[in-house]
């Protein structure tokens, strides 16, 4: 393959050191000495930061020093491209025209830096070149990485997206998931692995996949100290991507010269032969000796540069030590976007009943035909299946390519959706079972529901993810039967919601779309063929809850199956006088906390139902919150009760399951307690 051209794309300051010439908003050419001067540029930060945390001036540090030949893959990028970076890459961003000013404000996590000081040294980010920003659990870039990947290949345009990880990550399960998906698709990703030899203390050699055997496939092993080889390998790999080849690996062997992090002494598990032996392979005096030997470097110039950058290093590293400090007020900020609504119009045709399966079809299929970000992944959706439930039914048949059937991998599924939506596209995708969610669950806790905050709003990950859930249906057994709300609703940037409806099912649907933020769904299946008349034809917005029952006694808060519970409980219970209002969340995130409170400031009693195990539950949070608070404290004329599944499982003889699961009976023994008798 014929090497790219050596350009790549800046948008930095101008001349930052006498050798390399950055001109602003433009392309420049990048010769050995401009990329020996780079990397020394990186090398001269790990030497500042380790001075400043000797002088316990900074907080943390994570050295770079060996790994600056990254930077010499930052020419064959163009505008576009997305790059997923490891935390040694800091040399990759300057070649990439991040300014130094950012990465001396993210060392001392100052308010100016991009992620407003939320994020540890080298966890980079950088929102204007297509950084995307690094999340701390090892590998976990690598699925977002394909799915951005292959949004860009369905977007038809000639970007590539640039993963690199450390070779200790991946024996990751992730990585390997997200090889597969790539060569699967054959999406242009180029998966750059950068071995040193150790994972923190532990040695990986006779744990290393290449070595072992266990990877296939266009993958590539050059000697990452050598420029000149990173070089040429990165532009083949990138331009065969750009051109349709399809996925590669490059895998770079290279030395990590100082310990793991600030926290760590490499002395301890290296000996000094080892450590001499690396300091002679040292990239920065390869490469320099390679140009002086060539006669294209003096050394009163290099001297010179050398000088300049240390200088310029130091008033940087100065000038973001006296920089502002992040306001412990904006520590809240950026959770969410704002809470946009759909546009006011009917959002189920009124010519005949519906079940949840059919409206929430409906919608998918509405959505699919209006907006060609929509992308629909998940296990058996395609036809002639339509999924386990025929949720999707019809679909692939109609918005061909658009509608596909996922691998058995549920952090494919979320991990993809996040680099998918990372690209730009609108996915929604879904989980069969919200029990099966387990894999998952990295990818929604750390990566998904994070980035928009970790990165002060820079980032964004607009996705739907919805999955049957619950139980009151015959042998489901332990894990076809669970909620598992109170998993998702613990983190932060992650909005919830359990429809009881068909009408609430469509118009939740459109609300998270519209939306700018990741939603999980919870469908309860034993509502899916419930057919209903009910009608929503204005928007519904996260957070807003409804009043499906009015009462004065008592206020029953319910989601999901429980709705249907409570709203039978509630007609016994009038029977003998009691008048029970019954609330349906549908939104627990953000929760309608002011009309529950109104609702209990009029009854002045409260139960709460769910299907859900009890301890430490969204029931129990509710619960605790009203409780909490000084305002509500006065409310009650009662101890709030909570009527749940105890913290047990769900038996597959339907005996079991309706002996663990709250029942109407367990409602009204609840309401007549707190009515005191």
């Amino acid at each position: 393959m014929e090497q790219a051209s050596k350009v790549f794309p800046v948008y930095g300051e101008k001349c930052l050191f006498n050798g390399m010439i950055v001109p602003e908003n433009g392309r420049a050419a990048l010769a050995d000495a401009d990329l020996l001067a780079i990397m020394a540029l990186s090398r001269e930060c790990d030497r500042r930061e380790g001075i400043l945390f000797r002088q316990g001036k900074g907080h943390f540090q994570m050295p770079t020093a060996g790994h600056e030949t990254v930077a010499a893959i930052a020419p064959h990028l163009r505008p576009g491209d997305y790059v997923y970076p490891h935390y040694r890459d800091r040399a990759l961003l300057l070649a990439l025209g991040t300014p130094l000013t950012e990465i001396a404000l993210s060392y001392f996590a100052k308010q100016g830096s991009s992620s407003s000081g939320r994020q540890m040294p080298n966890h980079f980010s950088d929102r204007v070149r297509n950084v995307v920003s690094v999340a701390s659990p090892t590998g976990i870039q690598c699925l977002p990485a394909a799915g951005t990947s292959w949004g860009c290949s369905l977007a038809d345009n000639d970007g590539i997206t640039l993963c690199l990880v450390g070779e200790a990550a991946i024996r990751q399960g992730e990585f390997y998931e997200a090889w597969c998906f790539a060569v699967q698709e054959h999406v242009p990703l180029v998966l750059v692995v950068e071995d040193n030899g150790y994972g923190i203390s532990t040695p990986t050699a006779r744990m290393n996949p290449l070595r072992l055997g266990t990877l296939a496939g266009r993958i590539f092993r050059v000697d990452g100290r050598d420029v000149e080889e990173v070089r040429k390998y990165s532009s083949a790999l990138i331009t065969s991507a750009r051109l349709g080849g399809g996925p590669a690996i490059l895998w770079l062997e290279m030395d990590r010269l100082l310990s793991h992090t600030s926290t760590d002494d490499h002395r301890i598990y290296r000996n000094e032969t080892e450590i001499s032996a690396m300091s002679r392979r040292d990239p920065i005096l390869l490469l320099k000796e390679k140009l002086l030997a060539a006669g294209t470097l003096d050394i009163p110039t290099w001297n010179k540069t050398a000088a300049e950058i240390s200088s310029k290093v130091e008033a940087e590293y100065r000038a973001a030590e006296l920089a502002a400090e992040p306001d412990p007020l904006s520590a809240e900020q950026h959770t969410f976007s704002s809470n946009q609504l759909p546009s006011k119009r009917p959002l189920l045709p009124s010519d005949r009943p519906w079940t949840l399966v059919a409206a929430f079809q409906h919608t998918l299929h509405d959505l699919l035909q209006n907006d060609c970000r929509v992308l629909l992944l998940g296990e058996d959706i395609e036809d002639p299946k339509g999924g386990v439930f025929g949720l999707t039914k019809g679909l692939s048949t109609a918005f061909p390519g658009r509608v596909r059937n996922a691998p058995l991998a549920e952090a494919t599924i979320t991990g993809v959706a996040a680099g998918v939506a990372i690209a730009g596209l609108k996915p929604i995708f879904e989980l069969q079972f919200i029990d099966f969610a387990g894999p998952a669950f990295n990818q929604i806790a750390n990566q998904i529901a994070t980035l928009r905050w970790r990165t002060a709003g820079q980032w964004k990950c607009p996705l739907v993810l919805y999955a049957p859930c619950g139980g009151y249906l015959p042998a489901g057994g332990p894990w076809h039967s669970q909620t598992n709300e109170g998993l998702f609703t613990h983190m932060p940037g992650l909005k919830i919601a359990v429809p009881s409806t068909p009408a609430d099912a469509a118009a939740l649907l459109r609300a998270a779309v519209a939306g700018d933020d990741p939603v999980l769904l919870l469908l309860p299946k034993h509502l899916f063929r419930v057919s209903s008349s009910e009608r929503c034809d204005w928007p519904i917005r996260f957070g807003e809850a409804v009043v499906r029952r009015r009462g004065r006694d008592v206020t029953i808060v319910a989601w999901g199956n429980c709705v249907q519970i409570a709203l039978v409980a509630a007609q016994k219970l009038e029977k003998s006088g009691i008048l029970a209002e019954v609330l349906d969340l549908r939104s627990l995130v953000p929760c309608d906390w002011t009309l529950i409170r109104d609702s209990v400031s009029r009854t002045g009693r409260l139960v709460v139902v769910q299907e859900d195990a009890r301890t430490s539950s969204f029931g129990q949070a509710i619960v605790c919150e009203l409780v909490r608070r000084p305002e509500c404290w006065d409310l009650f004329a009662a101890p709030p009760q909570l009527v749940s599944r105890d913290d047990v499982h769900i038996g597959f003889n339907p005996i079991l399951e309706r002996a663990v699961l709250p029942g109407i009976s367990h409602v009204e023994a609840a309401v007549r307690l707190t009515m005191g008798y």
